[in-house]
Protein backbone atom coordinates (compact mmCIF):
# COMPACT_ATOMS: atom_id res chain seq x y z
CA UNK A 1 0.00 0.00 0.00
CA UNK A 2 1.49 3.12 -1.04
CA UNK A 3 1.36 6.43 0.99
CA UNK A 4 -0.69 8.30 -1.47
CA UNK A 5 -3.49 5.42 -0.85
CA UNK A 6 -3.06 5.78 2.69
CA UNK A 7 -3.67 9.57 2.58
CA UNK A 8 -6.60 8.78 -0.06
CA UNK A 9 -8.73 6.53 2.54
CA UNK A 10 -8.51 9.09 5.13
CA UNK A 11 -9.30 11.66 3.07
CA UNK A 12 -12.41 9.66 2.54
CA UNK A 13 -13.13 9.37 5.88
CA UNK A 14 -12.70 12.52 6.93
CA UNK A 15 -15.04 13.38 3.98
CA UNK A 16 -17.57 11.28 5.24
CA UNK A 17 -17.59 12.18 8.98
CA UNK A 18 -17.54 16.02 7.63
CA UNK A 19 -20.90 15.31 5.71
CA UNK A 20 -22.18 13.40 8.77
CA UNK A 21 -21.64 16.54 11.10
CA UNK A 22 -18.92 14.58 13.38
CA UNK A 23 -16.48 16.31 15.46
CA UNK A 24 -14.63 19.35 14.17
CA UNK A 25 -10.87 18.64 14.90
CA UNK A 26 -11.88 14.65 14.15
CA UNK A 27 -12.13 15.75 11.24
CA UNK A 28 -9.53 17.57 11.03
CA UNK A 29 -7.37 15.48 12.30
CA UNK A 30 -7.35 13.21 9.72
CA UNK A 31 -7.04 15.58 6.78
CA UNK A 32 -3.89 16.25 8.42
CA UNK A 33 -2.77 12.91 8.57
CA UNK A 34 -3.31 12.21 5.38
CA UNK A 35 -1.47 15.53 4.44
CA UNK A 36 1.47 14.19 6.45
CA UNK A 37 1.25 11.46 5.23
CA UNK A 38 1.05 12.10 1.65
CA UNK A 39 4.43 13.97 1.60
CA UNK A 40 6.16 11.83 3.88
CA UNK A 41 9.55 10.92 2.29
CA UNK A 42 9.49 7.10 3.19
CA UNK A 43 7.07 4.28 2.58
CA UNK A 44 4.39 4.08 5.76
CA UNK A 45 4.08 0.32 4.50
CA UNK A 46 7.90 -0.45 5.27
CA UNK A 47 7.88 1.35 8.74
CA UNK A 48 5.09 -0.68 9.75
CA UNK A 49 7.06 -4.14 8.34
CA UNK A 50 10.04 -2.19 10.58
CA UNK A 51 7.77 -2.26 13.73
CA UNK A 52 8.81 1.44 13.56
CA UNK A 53 6.60 3.43 15.58
CA UNK A 54 4.44 5.95 12.88
CA UNK A 55 3.67 8.08 16.02
CA UNK A 56 7.20 9.92 15.63
CA UNK A 57 5.07 11.58 12.24
CA UNK A 58 4.14 15.01 12.98
CA UNK A 59 0.11 15.12 13.67
CA UNK A 60 -0.34 10.81 13.73
CA UNK A 61 -0.96 9.59 17.66
CA UNK A 62 -1.26 6.33 18.86
CA UNK A 63 -5.48 6.07 17.97
CA UNK A 64 -4.35 6.88 14.44
CA UNK A 65 -1.36 5.03 14.17
CA UNK A 66 -3.36 1.95 15.58
CA UNK A 67 -5.74 2.57 12.74
CA UNK A 68 -3.24 3.57 9.56
CA UNK A 69 -1.15 -0.10 10.62
CA UNK A 70 -4.41 -1.26 10.41
CA UNK A 71 -4.91 -0.01 7.21
CA UNK A 72 -1.63 -1.25 5.84
CA UNK A 73 -1.64 -5.06 7.11
CA UNK A 74 -5.67 -5.73 6.20
CA UNK A 75 -6.35 -3.33 3.09
CA UNK A 76 -9.85 -2.53 5.42
CA UNK A 77 -10.02 0.31 7.57
CA UNK A 78 -13.36 -0.65 10.09
CA UNK A 79 -14.02 2.95 11.13
CA UNK A 80 -14.28 4.06 7.37
CA UNK A 81 -16.16 0.99 6.96
CA UNK A 82 -18.63 1.40 9.62
CA UNK A 83 -19.18 5.26 8.37
CA UNK A 84 -19.88 3.58 4.89
CA UNK A 85 -22.79 1.32 6.15
CA UNK A 86 -24.31 4.91 7.64
CA UNK A 87 -23.89 6.72 4.51
CA UNK A 88 -23.89 7.10 0.91
CA UNK A 89 -20.39 6.88 -0.48
CA UNK A 90 -22.40 8.90 -3.43
CA UNK A 91 -22.21 11.95 -1.29
CA UNK A 92 -18.24 12.07 -1.77
CA UNK A 93 -19.33 13.12 -5.41
CA UNK A 94 -21.07 15.87 -4.61
CA UNK A 95 -18.09 17.26 -2.75
CA UNK A 96 -16.13 17.75 -5.95
CA UNK A 97 -18.89 20.42 -6.53
CA UNK A 98 -17.85 23.72 -5.78
CA UNK A 99 -20.65 25.04 -4.49
CA UNK A 100 -21.36 21.88 -1.72
CA UNK A 101 -19.36 21.84 1.20
CA UNK A 102 -20.04 19.22 3.91
CA UNK A 103 -22.99 21.12 5.80
CA UNK A 104 -24.66 21.74 2.20
CA UNK A 105 -24.63 18.20 0.81
CA UNK A 106 -25.85 16.97 4.58
CA UNK A 107 -28.42 19.65 4.04
CA UNK A 108 -29.43 18.19 0.29
CA UNK A 109 -29.22 14.19 1.52
CA UNK A 110 -31.46 14.64 4.74
CA UNK A 111 -34.00 17.30 2.82
CA UNK A 112 -34.06 15.78 -0.42
CA UNK A 113 -32.53 12.86 -0.29
CA UNK A 114 -30.02 13.99 -3.25
CA UNK A 115 -27.47 11.03 -3.09
CA UNK A 116 -25.58 11.05 -5.55
CA UNK A 117 -24.55 13.50 -8.60
CA UNK A 118 -27.39 12.08 -10.62
CA UNK A 119 -30.07 12.93 -8.41
CA UNK A 120 -28.27 16.57 -7.91
CA UNK A 121 -28.79 16.94 -11.35
CA UNK A 122 -32.39 15.56 -11.30
CA UNK A 123 -33.63 17.76 -8.34
CA UNK A 124 -31.32 21.11 -9.72
CA UNK A 125 -33.44 20.61 -13.59
CA UNK A 126 -36.43 20.18 -11.37
CA UNK A 127 -35.76 23.60 -9.73
CA UNK A 128 -36.06 22.05 -6.07
CA UNK A 129 -32.39 22.99 -4.82
CA UNK A 130 -33.32 26.68 -5.32
CA UNK A 131 -36.17 26.19 -2.07
CA UNK A 132 -34.30 25.24 0.09
CA UNK A 133 -32.70 27.52 2.91
CA UNK A 134 -29.36 29.12 1.69
CA UNK A 135 -29.68 28.16 -1.84
CA UNK A 136 -31.82 30.30 -4.09
CA UNK A 137 -32.36 30.31 -8.24
CA UNK A 138 -28.54 31.30 -9.14
CA UNK A 139 -26.47 28.73 -6.57
CA UNK A 140 -29.27 26.45 -8.20
CA UNK A 141 -28.14 27.13 -11.96
CA UNK A 142 -24.28 26.96 -10.73
CA UNK A 143 -24.51 23.57 -9.12
CA UNK A 144 -25.99 22.15 -12.23
CA UNK A 145 -23.49 23.79 -14.57
CA UNK A 146 -20.35 22.03 -12.97
CA UNK A 147 -22.33 18.80 -11.81
CA UNK A 148 -22.87 18.44 -15.57
CA UNK A 149 -19.10 19.34 -15.95
CA UNK A 150 -17.66 16.91 -13.52
CA UNK A 151 -19.93 13.88 -14.96
CA UNK A 152 -18.17 14.67 -18.10
CA UNK A 153 -14.67 14.82 -17.40
CA UNK A 154 -13.81 12.00 -15.05
CA UNK A 155 -11.17 12.49 -12.04
CA UNK A 156 -7.64 12.04 -14.09
CA UNK A 157 -4.56 11.35 -11.84
CA UNK A 158 -2.74 14.11 -10.41
CA UNK A 159 1.14 14.61 -11.42
CA UNK A 160 2.75 14.31 -8.10
CA UNK A 161 1.21 10.41 -7.72
CA UNK A 162 1.40 9.86 -11.30
CA UNK A 163 5.46 10.62 -10.57
CA UNK A 164 5.25 8.23 -7.91
CA UNK A 165 3.89 5.30 -9.33
CA UNK A 166 6.14 5.66 -12.00
CA UNK A 167 9.42 5.82 -10.26
CA UNK A 168 8.07 2.81 -8.21
CA UNK A 169 7.54 0.43 -11.39
CA UNK A 170 10.79 1.46 -13.33
CA UNK A 171 12.63 1.32 -10.06
CA UNK A 172 11.17 -2.59 -10.16
CA UNK A 173 11.74 -2.86 -14.64
CA UNK A 174 16.13 -1.84 -13.40
CA UNK A 175 16.18 -5.30 -11.62
CA UNK A 176 15.02 -6.62 -14.76
CA UNK A 177 18.72 -7.97 -16.34
CA UNK A 178 18.11 -7.50 -20.55
CA UNK A 179 16.17 -3.97 -19.86
CA UNK A 180 18.83 -1.15 -21.37
CA UNK A 181 17.30 2.29 -20.89
CA UNK A 182 13.94 2.83 -19.33
CA UNK A 183 11.99 6.26 -19.10
CA UNK A 184 8.51 7.34 -18.66
CA UNK A 185 6.64 9.00 -22.11
CA UNK A 186 3.26 10.94 -22.37
CA UNK A 187 1.73 13.37 -20.35
CA UNK A 188 3.72 12.57 -17.49
CA UNK A 189 6.76 13.80 -19.59
CA UNK A 190 5.47 16.90 -20.44
CA UNK A 191 4.47 17.57 -16.79
CA UNK A 192 0.72 18.29 -17.42
CA UNK A 193 -1.10 18.65 -13.95
CA UNK A 194 -2.94 15.87 -14.36
CA UNK A 195 -2.02 11.60 -16.28
CA UNK A 196 -5.02 10.21 -17.75
CA UNK A 197 -2.17 6.94 -18.01
CA UNK A 198 1.26 5.64 -17.74
CA UNK A 199 3.59 5.30 -20.87
CA UNK A 200 7.02 3.63 -20.08
CA UNK A 201 9.31 2.74 -22.52
CA UNK A 202 11.91 -0.01 -21.88
CA UNK A 203 15.00 -0.20 -24.48
CA UNK A 204 15.78 -4.46 -24.34
CA UNK A 205 16.86 -7.15 -27.24
CA UNK A 206 14.61 -9.48 -24.82
CA UNK A 207 10.66 -8.07 -24.43
CA UNK A 208 9.43 -11.61 -23.64
CA UNK A 209 11.70 -11.26 -20.72
CA UNK A 210 10.57 -7.63 -19.57
CA UNK A 211 7.09 -8.54 -19.58
CA UNK A 212 7.49 -11.55 -17.65
CA UNK A 213 9.34 -9.60 -15.16
CA UNK A 214 6.17 -6.99 -15.33
CA UNK A 215 3.88 -9.21 -14.31
CA UNK A 216 5.40 -10.29 -10.86
CA UNK A 217 5.33 -6.71 -10.08
CA UNK A 218 3.26 -6.70 -7.04
CA UNK A 219 1.20 -3.37 -7.59
CA UNK A 220 -0.76 -5.06 -10.39
CA UNK A 221 -4.29 -5.06 -9.60
CA UNK A 222 -5.40 -6.51 -13.29
CA UNK A 223 -3.94 -7.15 -16.33
CA UNK A 224 -5.46 -5.58 -19.68
CA UNK A 225 -3.29 -7.57 -22.12
CA UNK A 226 0.28 -9.31 -22.04
CA UNK A 227 2.39 -9.47 -24.83
CA UNK A 228 5.83 -10.03 -26.07
CA UNK A 229 6.57 -6.35 -26.52
CA UNK A 230 3.51 -4.18 -24.86
CA UNK A 231 1.49 -5.04 -21.94
CA UNK A 232 -1.34 -3.06 -20.64
CA UNK A 233 -2.25 -3.25 -16.90
CA UNK A 234 -4.04 -1.28 -14.21
CA UNK A 235 -2.30 -0.75 -10.74
CA UNK A 236 -3.86 -0.89 -7.44
CA UNK A 237 -4.74 3.09 -7.31
CA UNK A 238 -6.36 2.37 -10.71
CA UNK A 239 -4.12 4.23 -12.71
CA UNK A 240 -3.66 2.38 -16.12
CA UNK A 241 -0.25 1.54 -17.16
CA UNK A 242 1.15 0.80 -20.79
CA UNK A 243 4.96 -0.66 -20.89
CA UNK A 244 6.21 -1.06 -24.56
CA UNK A 245 9.44 -2.88 -25.17
CA UNK A 246 11.61 -1.45 -28.37
CA UNK A 247 15.23 -2.42 -29.63
CA UNK A 248 17.74 0.47 -28.23
CA UNK A 249 18.44 1.85 -31.59
CA UNK A 250 14.84 3.10 -31.68
CA UNK A 251 14.68 3.85 -27.95
CA UNK A 252 15.02 7.72 -28.69
CA UNK A 253 12.19 7.98 -31.31
CA UNK A 254 9.77 5.74 -29.25
CA UNK A 255 10.59 8.41 -26.52
CA UNK A 256 9.58 11.16 -28.70
CA UNK A 257 6.80 9.44 -30.02
CA UNK A 258 5.10 8.23 -27.26
CA UNK A 259 6.13 11.75 -25.08
CA UNK A 260 3.79 13.87 -27.58
CA UNK A 261 1.38 16.01 -27.68
CA UNK A 262 -0.45 14.20 -30.54
CA UNK A 263 -0.61 17.89 -32.06
CA UNK A 264 3.07 18.37 -31.74
CA UNK A 265 3.61 14.87 -33.26
CA UNK A 266 1.42 15.65 -36.06
CA UNK A 267 3.52 18.86 -36.56
CA UNK A 268 6.51 17.26 -36.85
CA UNK A 269 5.68 14.31 -39.06
CA UNK A 270 4.58 16.97 -41.62
CA UNK A 271 7.77 18.59 -41.89
CA UNK A 272 9.60 15.44 -42.08
CA UNK A 273 6.95 14.33 -44.61
CA UNK A 274 7.77 17.82 -47.21
CA UNK A 275 11.41 16.59 -46.88
CA UNK A 276 10.92 13.47 -47.87
CA UNK A 277 11.28 11.48 -44.78
CA UNK A 278 8.86 9.37 -42.54
CA UNK A 279 8.36 9.65 -38.40
CA UNK A 280 7.26 6.61 -36.63
CA UNK A 281 8.23 4.80 -33.25
CA UNK A 282 11.11 3.21 -35.13
CA UNK A 283 12.98 6.01 -35.66
CA UNK A 284 13.48 8.75 -39.19
CA UNK A 285 13.37 6.80 -42.63
CA UNK A 286 13.95 7.39 -46.01
CA UNK A 287 12.39 5.06 -47.92
CA UNK A 288 13.03 1.61 -45.44
CA UNK A 289 16.59 3.16 -44.51
CA UNK A 290 16.63 4.06 -40.71
CA UNK A 291 18.25 7.24 -40.60
CA UNK A 292 18.15 8.36 -36.97
CA UNK A 293 16.22 6.77 -33.95
CA UNK A 294 18.76 5.97 -30.70
CA UNK A 295 17.97 9.76 -29.64
CA UNK A 296 15.24 12.43 -29.68
CA UNK A 297 18.20 14.58 -30.83
CA UNK A 298 19.25 12.62 -34.02
CA UNK A 299 15.70 12.44 -34.66
CA UNK A 300 14.49 16.49 -34.38
CA UNK A 301 18.14 16.93 -35.66
CA UNK A 302 17.16 15.12 -39.09
CA UNK A 303 14.02 17.77 -39.54
CA UNK A 304 16.45 20.90 -38.97
CA UNK A 305 15.06 21.53 -35.18
CA UNK A 306 17.09 21.87 -32.21
CA UNK A 307 15.96 19.40 -29.19
CA UNK A 308 12.47 20.81 -27.99
CA UNK A 309 12.07 20.25 -24.07
CA UNK A 310 9.39 18.14 -23.54
CA UNK A 311 7.25 20.55 -21.42
CA UNK A 312 6.74 22.66 -24.60
CA UNK A 313 5.89 20.08 -27.16
CA UNK A 314 2.14 21.09 -26.74
CA UNK A 315 2.17 22.82 -30.32
CA UNK A 316 1.71 26.26 -28.94
CA UNK A 317 4.57 27.77 -31.41
CA UNK A 318 7.47 25.72 -29.89
CA UNK A 319 8.31 24.14 -33.24
CA UNK A 320 8.23 27.97 -35.12
CA UNK A 321 10.82 29.21 -31.90
CA UNK A 322 12.46 25.92 -32.27
CA UNK A 323 12.74 26.42 -36.14
CA UNK A 324 13.58 30.65 -35.11
CA UNK A 325 16.48 29.94 -32.53
CA UNK A 326 14.04 31.37 -29.60
CA UNK A 327 13.09 28.70 -27.68
CA UNK A 328 13.33 30.17 -24.09
CA UNK A 329 15.65 28.77 -21.71
CA UNK A 330 13.33 27.13 -19.11
CA UNK A 331 13.99 27.94 -15.15
CA UNK A 332 15.23 25.00 -13.60
CA UNK A 333 14.73 23.47 -9.96
CA UNK A 334 18.46 25.02 -9.19
CA UNK A 335 17.50 28.12 -10.00
CA UNK A 336 15.39 28.91 -7.03
CA UNK A 337 16.90 30.48 -3.95
CA UNK A 338 13.67 30.37 -1.84
CA UNK A 339 10.53 29.95 -0.81
CA UNK A 340 7.78 32.59 -0.11
CA UNK A 341 4.77 30.77 1.08
CA UNK A 342 4.50 28.24 4.04
CA UNK A 343 3.14 27.55 6.95
CA UNK A 344 3.92 26.40 10.66
CA UNK A 345 2.68 25.39 14.08
CA UNK A 346 1.90 28.92 14.49
CA UNK A 347 -1.64 28.47 12.33
CA UNK A 348 -2.11 24.86 10.76
CA UNK A 349 1.52 24.08 9.50
CA UNK A 350 2.92 20.72 11.31
CA UNK A 351 6.30 22.38 11.92
CA UNK A 352 7.98 24.82 14.17
CA UNK A 353 9.55 27.90 11.94
CA UNK A 354 13.27 26.08 12.94
CA UNK A 355 11.98 22.95 11.29
CA UNK A 356 10.95 25.27 8.38
CA UNK A 357 13.95 26.92 8.31
CA UNK A 358 15.99 24.06 9.07
CA UNK A 359 14.44 21.90 6.44
CA UNK A 360 15.44 25.26 3.29
CA UNK A 361 18.39 25.40 4.22
CA UNK A 362 18.47 21.64 3.99
CA UNK A 363 17.47 22.51 0.21
CA UNK A 364 20.83 25.17 -0.64
CA UNK A 365 18.09 27.85 0.17
CA UNK A 366 18.94 31.65 0.81
CA UNK A 367 15.45 32.49 2.76
CA UNK A 368 11.79 31.44 3.49
CA UNK A 369 8.81 33.57 3.94
CA UNK A 370 6.57 32.72 7.01
CA UNK A 371 3.33 33.06 6.10
CA UNK A 372 0.53 31.76 8.35
CA UNK A 373 -3.08 32.40 7.99
CA UNK A 374 -4.82 35.69 8.83
CA UNK A 375 -7.25 35.86 12.35
CA UNK A 376 -10.50 34.97 9.51
CA UNK A 377 -9.15 31.23 9.36
CA UNK A 378 -10.21 30.44 12.46
CA UNK A 379 -9.98 26.24 12.19
CA UNK A 380 -6.69 27.19 10.76
CA UNK A 381 -5.84 28.68 13.66
CA UNK A 382 -5.00 32.23 11.78
CA UNK A 383 -3.10 35.07 13.48
CA UNK A 384 -4.62 37.74 14.56
CA UNK A 385 -1.85 41.56 14.59
CA UNK A 386 -1.08 40.77 18.31
CA UNK A 387 -0.13 36.83 17.65
CA UNK A 388 1.48 38.12 14.19
CA UNK A 389 3.90 40.98 15.93
CA UNK A 390 4.84 38.16 18.54
CA UNK A 391 5.87 36.22 15.30
CA UNK A 392 7.30 38.48 14.29
CA UNK A 393 9.87 39.55 17.42
CA UNK A 394 10.54 35.71 16.84
CA UNK A 395 11.61 35.99 13.58
CA UNK A 396 13.54 39.22 13.76
CA UNK A 397 16.13 37.01 16.81
CA UNK A 398 15.63 34.37 14.91
CA UNK A 399 17.25 36.24 12.45
CA UNK A 400 19.90 37.41 14.12
CA UNK A 401 20.99 33.97 14.99
CA UNK A 402 21.26 32.74 11.04
CA UNK A 403 23.98 33.17 8.81
CA UNK A 404 23.73 33.52 4.99
CA UNK A 405 19.96 32.89 5.23
CA UNK A 406 17.14 35.06 6.08
CA UNK A 407 13.61 34.79 7.34
CA UNK A 408 11.64 37.03 5.65
CA UNK A 409 8.13 37.87 7.71
CA UNK A 410 5.12 37.34 6.10
CA UNK A 411 1.53 36.39 6.30
CA UNK A 412 -0.93 34.95 4.07
CA UNK A 413 -4.06 37.75 4.70
CA UNK A 414 -7.54 37.14 3.66
CA UNK A 415 -9.33 39.28 1.13
CA UNK A 416 -12.79 39.47 2.42
CA UNK A 417 -15.84 39.88 -0.16
CA UNK A 418 -15.75 43.33 -0.56
CA UNK A 419 -12.37 43.20 -1.32
CA UNK A 420 -10.72 44.54 1.98
CA UNK A 421 -8.38 42.25 3.74
CA UNK A 422 -8.40 40.70 6.85
CA UNK A 423 -5.54 42.55 8.69
CA UNK A 424 -5.01 46.17 9.72
CA UNK A 425 -2.48 48.45 7.64
CA UNK A 426 -0.68 48.90 10.52
CA UNK A 427 0.55 45.54 11.29
CA UNK A 428 0.63 45.05 7.02
CA UNK A 429 2.90 47.54 6.61
CA UNK A 430 5.42 45.41 8.85
CA UNK A 431 5.91 42.49 7.04
CA UNK A 432 8.74 41.91 3.90
CA UNK A 433 5.90 40.26 1.97
CA UNK A 434 2.53 40.21 2.65
CA UNK A 435 0.95 37.05 0.10
CA UNK A 436 -2.56 37.30 -0.12
CA UNK A 437 -5.44 34.81 -1.17
CA UNK A 438 -9.11 34.02 -0.99
CA UNK A 439 -10.15 31.37 1.38
CA UNK A 440 -14.48 32.24 1.13
CA UNK A 441 -17.11 33.34 -1.03
CA UNK A 442 -15.86 31.45 -3.93
CA UNK A 443 -19.59 31.57 -5.72
CA UNK A 444 -19.41 35.54 -6.89
CA UNK A 445 -20.04 36.93 -10.07
CA UNK A 446 -16.91 36.69 -12.39
CA UNK A 447 -17.33 40.74 -12.18
CA UNK A 448 -17.56 40.95 -8.52
CA UNK A 449 -14.69 38.45 -7.80
CA UNK A 450 -12.15 40.10 -10.13
CA UNK A 451 -13.32 43.32 -9.07
CA UNK A 452 -12.80 42.06 -5.72
CA UNK A 453 -9.53 40.75 -6.28
CA UNK A 454 -8.72 44.36 -7.73
CA UNK A 455 -9.51 46.31 -5.14
CA UNK A 456 -7.05 44.18 -2.84
CA UNK A 457 -4.43 44.74 -5.51
CA UNK A 458 -5.30 48.42 -4.65
CA UNK A 459 -3.86 48.74 -1.03
CA UNK A 460 -0.15 49.18 -1.30
CA UNK A 461 0.69 46.64 1.12
CA UNK A 462 0.26 43.51 -0.23
CA UNK A 463 2.61 41.64 -2.99
CA UNK A 464 1.89 38.60 -4.28
CA UNK A 465 -2.04 36.86 -4.99
CA UNK A 466 -1.44 33.21 -4.26
CA UNK A 467 -3.27 30.28 -5.82
CA UNK A 468 -5.12 32.96 -8.08
CA UNK A 469 -8.11 31.05 -9.42
CA UNK A 470 -8.62 28.67 -6.06
CA UNK A 471 -8.82 25.49 -8.44
CA UNK A 472 -8.52 21.94 -6.28
CA UNK A 473 -7.70 19.53 -8.87
CA UNK A 474 -10.10 16.63 -9.15
CA UNK A 475 -11.84 18.59 -6.17
CA UNK A 476 -13.53 21.69 -7.55
CA UNK A 477 -13.49 24.50 -10.50
CA UNK A 478 -11.93 27.51 -9.66
CA UNK A 479 -13.86 30.95 -8.92
CA UNK A 480 -15.07 32.64 -11.54
CA UNK A 481 -12.40 35.54 -12.56
CA UNK A 482 -10.67 37.35 -15.53
CA UNK A 483 -7.32 36.68 -14.80
CA UNK A 484 -6.20 38.48 -17.59
CA UNK A 485 -7.92 41.67 -16.12
CA UNK A 486 -6.08 40.65 -12.78
CA UNK A 487 -2.75 40.22 -14.63
CA UNK A 488 -2.67 43.92 -16.03
CA UNK A 489 -3.91 44.96 -12.38
CA UNK A 490 -1.36 43.53 -10.82
CA UNK A 491 1.20 44.69 -13.89
CA UNK A 492 -0.14 48.27 -13.28
CA UNK A 493 0.16 48.10 -9.52
CA UNK A 494 3.65 46.41 -9.36
CA UNK A 495 1.61 42.92 -7.41
CA UNK A 496 2.88 39.43 -8.70
CA UNK A 497 1.40 36.14 -8.27
CA UNK A 498 2.23 32.37 -7.39
CA UNK A 499 2.09 29.88 -9.27
CA UNK A 500 1.14 27.41 -6.02
CA UNK A 501 2.95 24.21 -5.89
CA UNK A 502 0.46 22.30 -4.14
CA UNK A 503 0.09 19.06 -6.28
CA UNK A 504 -3.81 19.58 -5.62
CA UNK A 505 -3.25 23.38 -6.64
CA UNK A 506 -0.63 23.87 -9.24
CA UNK A 507 -2.29 27.42 -9.79
CA UNK A 508 -1.73 29.39 -11.87
CA UNK A 509 -2.68 26.62 -14.73
CA UNK A 510 0.28 26.77 -17.41
CA UNK A 511 -1.48 28.78 -20.11
CA UNK A 512 -1.99 31.53 -17.32
CA UNK A 513 1.30 31.63 -16.21
CA UNK A 514 2.44 32.28 -19.86
CA UNK A 515 0.13 35.15 -20.36
CA UNK A 516 1.63 36.23 -16.92
CA UNK A 517 5.24 36.22 -18.92
CA UNK A 518 3.92 37.76 -21.65
CA UNK A 519 2.05 40.52 -19.57
CA UNK A 520 4.96 41.33 -18.11
CA UNK A 521 4.30 39.92 -14.70
CA UNK A 522 7.09 37.95 -12.77
CA UNK A 523 5.17 35.06 -11.06
CA UNK A 524 6.71 33.54 -7.46
CA UNK A 525 6.75 30.07 -7.72
CA UNK A 526 5.86 28.75 -3.82
CA UNK A 527 4.89 25.36 -2.05
CA UNK A 528 2.05 26.46 0.37
CA UNK A 529 3.94 24.00 2.68
CA UNK A 530 2.75 22.74 5.76
CA UNK A 531 5.36 20.20 6.65
CA UNK A 532 8.89 20.34 6.07
CA UNK A 533 8.29 17.53 3.32
CA UNK A 534 5.83 19.38 1.33
CA UNK A 535 8.88 21.66 0.18
CA UNK A 536 9.87 19.32 -2.15
CA UNK A 537 6.86 20.02 -3.92
CA UNK A 538 8.51 23.50 -5.30
CA UNK A 539 9.69 20.51 -8.65
CA UNK A 540 5.63 20.50 -9.30
CA UNK A 541 5.92 24.00 -9.54
CA UNK A 542 9.01 24.45 -11.50
CA UNK A 543 7.29 22.23 -14.02
CA UNK A 544 4.56 24.32 -14.10
CA UNK A 545 6.31 27.16 -14.80
CA UNK A 546 8.57 25.67 -17.24
CA UNK A 547 5.27 24.81 -19.08
CA UNK A 548 4.16 28.16 -18.70
CA UNK A 549 7.58 29.04 -20.96
CA UNK A 550 9.27 30.90 -17.77
CA UNK A 551 12.81 31.68 -17.94
CA UNK A 552 14.38 32.57 -14.79
CA UNK A 553 14.16 36.46 -15.21
CA UNK A 554 10.36 35.39 -15.30
CA UNK A 555 10.29 33.79 -11.59
CA UNK A 556 10.59 36.10 -8.30
CA UNK A 557 12.42 33.64 -5.72
CA UNK A 558 15.66 33.31 -8.03
CA UNK A 559 16.42 36.74 -6.88
CA UNK A 560 18.70 37.37 -4.36
CA UNK A 561 17.31 38.41 -0.95
CA UNK A 562 18.09 41.44 -1.76
CA UNK A 563 16.54 42.07 -4.72
CA UNK A 564 13.57 40.72 -3.57
CA UNK A 565 13.15 43.17 -0.94
CA UNK A 566 13.32 46.14 -3.52
CA UNK A 567 10.44 44.35 -5.34
CA UNK A 568 8.34 43.79 -2.09
CA UNK A 569 8.64 47.74 -1.34
CA UNK A 570 5.61 48.86 -3.87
Amino acid sequence: MQNADIARTLNRLANLLDIEGANAFRVRAYRSAAQTIESHPHALQDMVARDEPLTELSGIGRDLAEKITELINTDHLTVLEDVEKRLPPGLLQLMRVSQLGPKRVRQLHETLGIDSLESLKKAAREGRIRALEGFGEKTEAGILKEAERLEDTPPRTRLDEAHRAAADLIAWLEHAKSAQRISAAGSLRRGRDTVGDLDILVSSDDGPAIMAHLMDYPEIAEIVSHGETKSTVYLHSGLQVDVRVVADKSFGAALYYFTGSQAHNIATRKMATDRGLRINEYGIYKGKKQLAGRTEEDVLSRIDLPWIPPELRENRGEIDAAREGTLPELITLEDIRGDLHMHTTASDGKASLEDMVHAAKSRGYRYIAITDHSKRLAMANGLDARRLREQMAEIDALNERLKNFTVLKGNEVDILEDGTLDLPDDVLRELDVCVFSIHSKFNLSREKQTNRILRAMDNPHVNILAHPTGRIINGREGYEVDIEAVLRGARARGVFLEINAQPARLDLADHWARMARDIGVALAINTDAHTPEQLGHMVLGVTQARRGWLEKKDVLNTRTVTQLRKLMTR
